[in-house]
């Protein structure tokens, strides 16, 4: 299918038959390195709360990619073959008894961290820190790149009837970007730099545009990837470098395109260079946000920054952002639709072909899964 393409039958995948769903579940494993396999997913059995889902729409994630290419992503590592995938939306196809505000035939987007309710993070409302969530392609939780997937109906989100199933897998992305923004505080006296233009840049752009910052300066090393974020909102875009030792200079410019004082930059690579760049970038009394995870472990120039009051904050994925996101998409303050660079469906060929070209960068943003 690959670049722009649609599945079979042109872009009616929103309104495809439901019919066939006896037919045995199947799903995208990973069995090691660089190797994934559509074999047979067994489901849970559907609790009263829960809601069995069969998948249209499902992203690849820039963890996804992670995985795949090094079984793990971080400190979470893939020790046995796993369903990878956790950007997705659907049609509920069953409810569970006590599920009161879903029907059978609604369109939604998932939430894919399950959290436990019980811990002190949960009980403060912070339950992305759960210590015990279970998040949909995080090992060892299986993922959503399957045929169907039985989650909590609390975590399903309906679809608004302008919102299409592919923005509603876009969800979990826009989400990392709308959290992003809040933990920043970022508003109309906010101007923001973003370092960064892959898949999270980007969507944190466009959540930083949401929350009306006034001026915002993408940076990236990538011409192509500039070029995007200058057409979905940028003020200014600046060029720069891997090289460490060019981080004074390339302030300099950043702070030229920005016209005056940065007050929050959002660091969406994670790298020593990129955090580096965005602590000297940042003025006084400002914020820095880690948002990319590109290192396992950065050596940071703090002293600088602690001298100015910079705040270093991180984030964790996000909480209670799908209403929100959802509601961007259904006004148009958040336009979506333009990151999603490549289609494909779901057979052995085209799952790997997706995977390598996530894998391989280019121009590819987001490559979506018409299932």
């Amino acid at each position: 299918m690959g670049k722009g393409g649609k599945p079979d039958g042109g872009d009616g995948f929103e309104e495809a038959s439901r019919d066939g769903c006896e037919q045995e579940n199947m799903a995208a494993w990973l069995l090691g390195v660089n190797t994934l396999k559509i074999q047979p997913f067994k489901l849970p059995n559907l609790g009263p709360r829960d809601v069995l889902i069969r998948l249209k729409a499902v992203g690849i994630c820039g963890s996804d990619v992670h995985h795949f290419k090094n079984m793990r992503c971080a400190d979470f590592v893939v020790k046995e073959p796993m369903v990878i995938g956790h950007e997705c939306a659907g049609f509920v196809e069953e409810v569970g008894s006590e599920v009161k505000h879903l029907v059978p035939g609604d369109r939604v987007a998932l939430e894919p961290g399950i959290n436990c309710k019980r811990c002190e993070l949960c009980k403060q409302g912070r339950y992305n820190l759960c210590p015990e969530m279970k998040f949909f392609g995080s090992p060892p939780t299986h993922g959503c790149l399957a045929n169907q997937v039985v989650h909590p109906g609390d975590l399903c989100f309906k679809l608004p009837n302008n919102v299409s199933l592919e923005e509603g897998a876009m969800c979990e992305p826009l989400s990392v970007g709308v959290h992003a923004c809040r933990r920043a505080n970022v508003g109309p006296e906010t101007n923001v730099l973003v370092m960064g233009a892959g898949p999270i840049g980007l969507v944190t752009l466009l959540a930083a545009c949401a929350f009306e910052a006034p001026r915002i300066v993408v940076a990236d090393v990538n011409d192509h990837r500039l070029s995007v974020a200058k057409a979905l909102g940028a003020h200014e875009i600046v060029k720069v470098s891997t090289n460490i030792e060019e981080v004074a200079e390339e302030v300099v410019k950043i702070k030229e395109a920005m016209g005056t004082r940065v007050d929050v930059s959002f660091d969406c690579a994670g790298f020593n260079k990129t955090m580096a760049t965005a602590l000297s970038a940042t003025g006084s009394g400002g914020k820095v946000c880690l948002v990319g995870m590109g290192q396992r472990e950065l050596t940071l120039p703090l002293t600088s920054a602690a001298a100015r009051e910079v705040d270093v904050i991180g984030i964790f994925r996000y909480k209670n952002t799908w209403p929100l996101c959802l509601e961007l998409l259904r006004s148009s303050k958040v336009d979506v639709k333009p990151l999603i660079t490549h289609r494909f469906g779901f057979s052995q060929k085209e799952v790997e072909k997706a995977f390598e070209t996530s894998a391989g960068g280019a121009n590819a943003i987001k490559v979506m899964f018409n299932l």
